[in-house]
């Protein structure tokens, strides 16, 4: 199994089974747009809620393809560090699947982090109220990308870690497919429907699921760190 592969599967599961941490982090803004709508009707809204969340997911492709360049840029300035960063990346997969798992919340001091600049933006939201159009939708999309979230944080390390900014985009871009169903049934005010997708026996299997795929990806850097060198026989 290939890193990109590891870490586009820890992402989808993260976001699919994540959903209940997701619903407590986003519901709140999910619900805004299904209080403030004035679109009546499934048929109408529900193409206004997928605009709202295609809006999230491009910004956290964006976001994803920004990460993995830089990372790919310090890596290519040092080659070295090519081995320490896919221990990051395993260990930053093994705390995500902890967090599925059992709600560890190992990195929710990201969220504070994020908490400040979010602060700043938060304002442009409220101008985007009601949602009454699709660019309305997708703007406020945009900017719900935004929001500070220790789950996303945690993907995004993950793809920081990645070797081309197209594969962060589109590890990011997984992530926000597994977290679309809870969310577009909490932006439908299907929030208890969306909630019931969770089950702990569920969330137990894949977040060790995702702890071993971590591991997977902790184990070349180790063994090769472990290795004896090349000349270790003279």
């Amino acid at each position: 199994m290939t890193d990109l592969v590891a870490a586009l599967t820890t992402a989808v599961l993260a976001g699919l089974l994540g959903s209940a941490h997701c619903l407590g982090m986003c519901g709140g803004i999910s619900g805004l747009f299904a209080m403030h709508s004035s679109v009546r009707g499934l048929r109408r809204q529900l193409p206004m809620a997928l605009t709202y969340n295609g809006g999230r997911l491009v910004s956290y492709m964006i976001l994803g393809s920004a990460v993995a360049a830089l990372g790919s840029r310090i890596a290519g300035l040092t080659p070295a560090a090519a081995g320490p960063v896919r221990l990051v990346a395993g260990a930053v997969i093994i705390l995500i699947g902890l967090q599925v798992a059992f709600n560890i919340r190992a990195l929710a001091f990201l969220e504070r982090v994020g908490g400040i600049a979010w602060s700043r933006i938060s304002p442009l939201a409220g101008r985007l109220l009601p949602v009454n159009s699709l660019p309305r939708a997708l703007g406020l999309g945009l900017l719900w990308g935004l929001l500070p979230c220790g789950l996303v944080y945690s993907v995004l390390l993950v793809a920081a870690t990645s070797a081309r900014a197209v594969d962060g985009a589109f590890i990011m871009l997984a992530f926000g497919i597994g977290t679309t169903p809870a969310m577009v049934l909490t932006g439908l005010g299907a929030a208890r429907l969306a909630q019931l997708m969770q089950d702990r026996r569920t969330r137990l299997g894949a977040g060790l699921l995702i702890v071993m795929l971590g591991i997977l990806t902790l184990y070349m850097p180790i063994t090769a760190l472990m290795s004896p060198g090349p000349h270790s026989h003279h």
